[in-house]
């Protein structure tokens, strides 16, 4: 799943941004109101954290363009302005949730997956399946033939993006780019670790194989 950050406080912003890396989130960051506003009109999220003292363009009027385009798209509002009648214009102004600066990382994941745990709900696609092989996007969830998958988040990761491609070849260059979220380096075998990490896990000890390789092209997961 994907996040939008904008934050302007570099410090909070890798903070939150490591945390839910971590935590097998990919994460978009801007560090002003109107390159907040350029990305959340033209990439898709999942869910916004929005700080509201921007430069460029404040965040209640980030807020406001947005839920113009998009009414759907989860926000929580991240601020220092902690007066009631402040939280009482966020949530008014089209923010789904706020939470006061200084905050716990803990408490802010809470929030971030109770967001996109009702969000998912509402869209119920909450769940990816592949013959046997199912994925719980809230509660971060691997099962195979009934049988629970450890994973790593970056595992976790690479998972749910063959899994939403199932039946198609990605490339070892879109895969680093959705995956990784950096510039392709043509001399990295990062993506083949990974997969053969994630084989181990995924297939190893099932019936048959899900994840292919496609010799010149790709990985593809389907059951042949």
């Amino acid at each position: 799943m994907k996040i939008l950050l904008i934050e302007d406080d570099q410090t909070i912003a890798r903070f939150v941004s490591t945390g839910l890396t971590q935590a097998g989130y990919r994460v978009d960051v801007a560090a002003d109101g109107i390159s907040g506003l350029d990305l959340a009109m033209n990439e898709s999220y999942d869910l916004g954290i929005f700080d509201l003292m921007l430069p460029d363009m404040d965040g209640m009027s980030v807020i406001e363009r947005v839920r113009r385009r998009n009414r759907r798209l989860p926000i929580i509002i991240l601020s220092a302005r902690r007066t009631v009648d402040d939280r009482v214009k966020g949530l008014q102004r089209g923010g789904d949730d706020y939470l006061t600066k200084p905050f716990s990382f803990s408490e802010l994941l809470a929030r971030v997956q109770a967001q996109l745990r009702r969000s998912s709900e509402a869209d119920s696609g909450s769940t990816l399946v592949v013959h046997d092989l199912c994925v719980d996007l809230l509660a971060r969830t691997v099962n195979r033939a009934g049988r629970r998958v450890d994973l790593q988040p970056k595992e976790f990761m690479l998972l749910e993006y063959l899994m939403r491609n199932a039946g198609h070849v990605v490339s070892k260059t879109m895969i680093i780019e959705r995956v990784w979220n950096y510039n392709f380096d043509p001399r990295t075998n990062v993506v083949e670790a990974r997969i053969s990490k994630l084989r181990e896990k995924v297939d190893k000890e099932f019936a048959y194989p899900l994840i292919h390789t496609v010799r010149g092209m790709g990985y593809v997961l389907k059951k042949e």
